[in-house]
């Protein structure tokens, strides 16, 4: 948080702000808050950072800090905030973890609004317990709360940090000194006053101003741009000068975004509302327009200066007519801020010497009327892929138009105005003609290649005519209010156009069955207990790779990755990237002594590259900076070869790694010949980045003798990356010993790769004998790694009238990129689950995995399940459109019920599916809100509500015995405390946390005498990779054999002294000679597979579970809200809630990210565009449903698993496609009500663009339509 002090107005502002976006010369003068700084362990921790622990708000924790920092900056302006300021508050913050929900429940209790029940708008509240907390038929209660708010320490505002008072003695006496910073490169200029800063633009009119630095601060980061001089205005008072005048609202050139969205929101309601209307546009954009850390950096005269073509405020100040007041050092001058100046013609633009100082908003009159639009690919901070700023004035008291503006950000490099069909629409009446007419002529005005950067070109013309379909009715309506004696309102089909959607305080129930009233208060087992790095997650104190302290002669290092998808390398020309200052060795495959990797992906590239991401050499430097600018210098020469890039393309090429697997039941053939109809159909899903917020890390530590090394790592997979790098070297494994303490996120990311970067850091410290630090930057983190594979997949299904199908053959191929990797593994997942929750008596499913130039897809959270089973939902649907039958009918009908067989023979009891089925159904109310849906639809013609419910049968595991082993080591000190070590790597789900439970009961010791202190070879070796939701299975069993060979060597001390303490038995066991160490193991599950036979026990046991959600789409624009969901899930006996249902959650909300807005793009020569936050769009705060509601289905027992639990990590992934499927709804009630009958197809992810282009209509149709082939594409569909 940064606090600055005004001397003037004598105010303090406290404002969030990325510190990687803050040159540290901002700051002089400025007071600087930490999230250590806030409270720690060592001192007293702050109740923000108290609740978000015990309120299970942090899980991996990396996110947490931010999330602090941005509730403690709005608790410092406002103590008692609303909930729309807590979650916009949030809108700049990320979790990939936890679903946001207890986050948000956290800060509730921060609100200043009474009554703000976690249970408000769900027919309950949390005083009344009769419905929530009702008991089990066994007789446990069942539970709704996961945290006790009795137990939070109350926020003092008066305990808080106060402004340094000789920050504030500075700030009053050295307003006039000019302040000047002189680095390496560049020289901070920051002037005291204007005629100085004129002065400095005439001497410097290259140099940029720089207020926030969110823009020229990325193009310096991510462009490598470099400015020798930069003026940084912010101490001028004439740049932050807000007044009223009689023509408008003067707002300085310097002041935030955020301020601009305060000061209109108190001016709006004190002016007449016919002048505040494009005050009312300013704000509806501004309330979306990024997050609160830009906001509260980025001023307006940025926004305006940058002219960004996607940038929202600057189509509704064009239209607005609003002025820029402008000086240099000949004088001022006022310019109009219009279309001319926004598409930098000369004669409207600035000149180089001058800067702006303020904007004039102007007031609107009484027959104005202005509207603003954007839409994005997330509601909230994301650049808008079509923005617009519209205006038109009438003659008074007539619709005879006077004046009219259209103006579109997002279609060309600039922000583009319809001026020639406005100046022809003069003087027309405001009616249906005319619209007609203003669409036909912008879509002859404002044309967009097919090629265009972006792509989306359809669904871009289409948003031209939608939101001026918009405006239109909005201009109507607006009429009708200020004459409705003279024009009509708007038809009740019209009505719902209007307006966008708005996000709503989230509301979340989480009910669960209590422990058995019997069990000891000491023992933690089944109870919701705090993350055991919950309170250091929350005060920055948890320490992850990069965050390990420097060690003493330490170096960077960083890569350099091929350009090209296929090719070969010609030459390696390193001379130039040796001469940079600091750089100290370029490391290559020639310098690995080993083994360059494993027989199916080399470390460093030899020879020829098979994607574009792959790494072939790197250079080791003083610093960070220096490696990278040596990366700049390396020059390799490639001879190019043709690229395979799709599953298309793979397919006709016969690309593909391993051999075809195929799972067959009954006889196909004659199934086909008894049904009454068949379909054939595709879908196409796409693939999803892992997206985990600590990018991978290494940090690799020659120890000096004997060749061993310390490799501190962020992986799933320790001993993989000890066998890898002890290859490489040339070395035994037993002298590579590698640490995980906690990875900030994984989801399957860091299971293969961060054996290949430790491999890349090893080999490079071999070669220098100094330990190496290598941490990726989101953008190479993401262009190396691959993700989630895109699946293809192809169906033919038989059924009969009634909805039962009785024969389905199944083709899914998979897009592996260019290495094996667990492609293969992945493909045979997809086919022995495709099946989901359906027995079909007559199925065959076959997969490939393809070969192609993109970069390695990997293991990603559900493994393959959540693309087969979209598809297999998906035909299901295409079933039940078919026959007229309700969706769930069809579901219902070919579920799986009692004990049946799998497809591949493995017997298993499906009652609890149809239990979680029926109880979602209940939980959910799933017919009469079904009914609701149906009336909303039918009084709504431009938005359409659906609701869609599904089951799920998720089999956990592996499907070999191996990968369940599991080992635990376990010490007892002679004071009693208890060190607890494993196989099993924290990353965010909790298992060290539930490995202290299982201790605790174990050895029936309090949970405080319990501690862990990382994973590591060193302690348990061969450990199996932390994956497939059965790491706390496995490790748990291991821990609980440890413990119980310990306490049966304290059975005779704790037997002669019954009523003694554990100090007391520990103290005469270790005076008795007794071990009080132990090694515990677990041989696994029992699981294999079959290939031959197609037959096997595949996996331990199955999660089984449904999901019941509803939406609401906007026809006009593809933009939907998630309304509410109900998940039922069978957790069995949960070994600790909190951690389960924040899982579940997590999961959900990543499965919604996955099936309706996270889009990977490729250009057809294989290079990624999505490489960053700005164009790879994760869920938000603003994407999770208004009602969030998790059941655990009671009385469920899980013989084979630990205390009876079920591990739930991944399954609640797929039921994210529950949003889809109710998206879907929504879509089909839109076709049927226009007449568009049959089955229709909708691919993954289900975005905003494929939601509006699906709603066909008379806009869809209009615009002008692009024939493949004839054209090359921005970007190519991988799937």
């Amino acid at each position: 948080m940064i606090s600055t002090y005004e001397p003037t107005s004598k105010k303090i502002r406290h404002y969030p702000a990325n510190s990687c976006l803050l040159p540290i010369c901002s700051l002089h003068g400025s007071a600087v808050t930490t999230v250590e700084g806030l409270g720690s362990t060592k001192t007293r921790v702050h109740p923000i950072q108290e609740r978000l622990a015990k309120c299970h708000g942090s899980q991996c924790g990396f996110c947490t800090p931010g999330m602090v920092m941005s509730m403690y900056a709005l608790l410092r302006n406002h103590p008692e905030p609303s909930m729309e300021q807590i979650t916009a508050a949030l809108d700049g913050n990320l979790c990939r973890c936890t679903g946001y929900r207890p986050i948000i429940d956290t800060y509730k209790s921060f609100s200043g609004e009474k009554g703000c029940c976690p249970l408000r708008g769900t027919g309950q509240c949390c005083l009344d317990k009769e419905d929530v907390c009702a008991a089990s038929d066994k007789g446990n209660q069942m539970l709704s709360d996961l945290c006790i708010p009795e137990e939070f320490q109350p926020i003092d505002p008066t305990q808080e940090f106060i402004f340094p008072p000789e920050l504030m003695r500075m700030a009053q006496q050295q307003t006039k000194r000019t302040l000047v910073f002189y680095g390496e490169r560049t020289t901070w200029i920051s002037p005291a006053n204007l005629c100085e800063l004129v002065e400095l633009k005439a001497m410097y009119p290259k140099a940029p101003l720089v207020v926030g630095n969110t823009s020229v601060g990325l193009e310096m980061k991510l462009a490598g741009v470099h400015h020798s001089i930069i003026i940084h205005p912010t101490r001028i008072p004439e740049l932050h000068v807000v007044s009223n005048t009689n023509h408008g609202l003067v707002v300085g050139a310097a002041c935030c975004l955020a301020q601009l969205r305060d000061t209109l929101m108190k001016v709006v309601p004190e002016l007449p509302e016919e002048k505040t209307q494009i005050f009312r546009a300013l704000l509806l954009q501004l309330k979306t327009l990024a997050g609160e850390q830009i906001r509260s950096l980025a001023s307006i005269g940025g926004h305006i200066a940058g002219r960004g073509s996607t940038w929202d405020l600057n189509p509704v100040l064009a239209v607005g007519r609003s002025l820029l007041n402008l000086a240099s050092k000949d004088g001022t001058r006022q310019i109009p801020l219009n279309d001319r100046f926004l598409a930098r013609h000369e004669n409207a633009d600035l000149k180089p010497k001058e800067v702006i100082v303020s904007v004039l908003i102007p007031y609107s009159k009484k027959d104005d009327f202005v509207s603003a639009f954007r839409q994005a690919e997330r509601r909230k901070n994301a650049l808008s892929v079509v923005n617009s700023g519209m205006r038109v004035l009438f003659k008074p008291n007539t619709d005879i138009i006077m004046d009219l503006n259209i103006l579109y950000g997002g279609i060309g490099p600039t922000t583009v105005s319809a001026r020639k069909s406005c100046q022809r629409l003069i003087g027309r009446q405001w009616n249906e003609q005319l619209l007609d007419d203003a669409c036909k002529l912008v879509l002859g005005e404002i044309s967009l290649p097919p090629s265009a950067p972006g792509g989306k070109v359809e669904y871009r013309r289409t948003l031209l005519v939608s939101f001026l379909f918009k405006f239109y009715l909005e201009v109507l309506h607006g009429l009708n209010k200020m004459y409705p004696a003279k024009y009509p309102d708007l038809s009740k089909k019209n009505m719902s156009a209007l307006g966008a959607f708005h996000c709503e305080t989230p509301q979340g129930v989480q009910t669960y069955e209590d422990v058995d009233p019997a069990q000891s208060l000491q023992d933690p087992v089944g109870r919701p207990i705090m993350h055991q790095s919950g309170v250091k997650h929350a005060t920055g104190e948890a320490v992850y790779c990069n965050d390990i302290r420097a060690v003493d002669e330490e170096l960077f290092l960083a890569v350099v990755t091929s350009s090209r998808a296929h090719a070969k390398i010609v030459t390696i020309d390193v001379s130039e990237a040796l001469k940079v200052p600091g750089v100290v060795d370029v490391v290559t495959a020639g310098d690995v002594p080993g083994i360059n990797g494993t027989y199916y992906e080399q470390a460093f590239a030899q020879n020829e590259v098979i994607c574009v991401g792959q790494i072939v050499c790197a250079v080791v430097a003083e610093s960070a900076v220096q490696a990278k600018q040596g990366v700049e210098k390396v020059k390799i020469e490639y001879e190019n070869l043709e690229p395979i890039l799709t599953i298309e393309d793979a397919i006709k090429h016969n690309s593909y790694f391993g051999k075809e697997k195929k799972v067959e039941q009954g006889n196909i053939e004659e199934g086909f010949k008894s049904v009454d109809q068949i379909i054939e159909g595709e879908i196409h899903i796409g693939g999803q980045e892992h997206f985990y917020l600590e990018t991978n890390s290494v940090l690799v530590v020659p120890r000096g003798e004997d060749n061993e090394m310390d490799v501190y790592v962020s992986t799933q997979d320790a001993a993989l990356v000890q066998v890898l790098v002890a290859l490489a070297l040339n070395v035994q494994s037993s002298k590579i010993m590698c640490h995980t303490k906690r990875v900030g996120g994984s989801f399957g990311g860091k299971i293969t790769k961060p054996a290949y970067f430790a491999v890349i850091a090893a080999v490079a410290a071999n070669k220098t004998g100094r330990p190496i630090r290598f941490t990726l930057e989101r953008n190479e983190d993401m262009l190396i790694t691959g993700g989630r594979h895109p699946l293809s997949g192809k169906y033919k299904v038989g059924f009969m009238n009634d909805g039962r199908i009785t024969a389905a053959d199944i083709e899914c191929y998979i897009n592996g990129g260019c290495t094996l990797h667990e492609s293969e593994v992945v493909i045979e997942y997809v086919v022995l689950k495709t099946d989901n929750a359906y027995n079909i008596p007559n199925f065959r499913v076959r997969g490939r995995a393809c070969k192609t130039n993109l970069p390695s897809n990997t293991a990603f959270r559900g493994f393959g399940f959540p693309q087969a089973c979209l598809f297999t939902e998906s035909w299901i649907a295409a079933v039940a459109t078919q026959t007229g039958l309700p969706h769930e009918k069809i579901r219902e009908i070919n579920m799986y019920k009692g004990v049946n067989l799998t497809p591949y023979k493995e017997e298993f009891d499906a009652t609890n599916l149809v239990k979680c089925w029926n109880e979602c159904m209940a939980k959910s109310e799933y017919y009469s809100r079904k009914t609701a849906v149906e009336e909303f639809n039918k009084q709504n013609y431009w938005k359409k509500k659906g609701i869609a419910i599904i089951p799920m049968k998720f089999s956990v595991g592996t499907n070999a015995t191996q990968y369940h082993q599991a080992a635990a080591l376990v010490h007892i000190y002679t004071d009693g405390s208890v060190l607890v070590t494993h196989g099993g790597i924290e990353m965010g789900q909790g298992i060290h946390t539930k490995m202290l439970q299982i201790a605790s009961r174990e050895l029936n010791v309090p949970l405080s005498y319990v501690h862990f202190c990382e994973t590591s070879t060193v302690t348990v070796p061969n450990a199996i990779v932390t994956a497939g939701s059965v790491g706390s299975d496995v490790n748990g069993k291991a821990v609980q054999n440890a413990c119980q060979i310990l306490r049966k060597r304290l059975e005779p001390i704790i037997n002669k002294n019954p009523g003694g303490k554990w100090e007391d038995w520990i103290t005469e066991a270790h005076a008795q000679s007794v071990s009080l160490s132990a090694t515990g193991y677990f041989r696994g599950y029992v699981a294999n597979m079959n290939w031959d036979t197609g037959e096997g026990q595949a996996f331990p046991y199955f999660v089984f579970g449904a999901a019941c959600s509803e939406v609401e789409i906007d026809c006009l624009t593809g933009d939907h809200k998630n309304i509410r969901t109900d998940i039922v899930m069978d957790a069995c006996f949960s070994i600790n809630p909190a951690v389960d249902i924040g899982q579940i959650e997590g999961a959900f909300v990543q499965g919604v990210g996955l099936y309706t807005m996270e889009e990977i793009k490729f250009s057809p020569e294989g290079e990624q565009y999505t490489l960053g936050p700005d164009t790879y769009k994760i869920p938000a705060v603003c994407d999770i449903p208004q009602q969030l509601r998790v059941y655990l289905l009671p009385n469920s027992q899980n013989s084979i698993a630990i205390y009876s639990s079920k591990g739930v990590g991944e399954a609640g992934l797929f039921l994210g496609c529950s949003v889809f499927f109710a998206i879907r709804d929504a879509v089909a009630a839109v076709r049927k009500e226009r007449r568009l009958t049959g089955t229709f197809t909708l691919n993954s992810p289900l975005t905003v663009e494929r939601i509006r282009m699906a709603c066909t209509d008379n806009f869809t149709e209009m615009i002008p339509k692009d024939k493949p082939g004839t054209y090359k594409p921005w970007a190519i569909d991988i799937a």
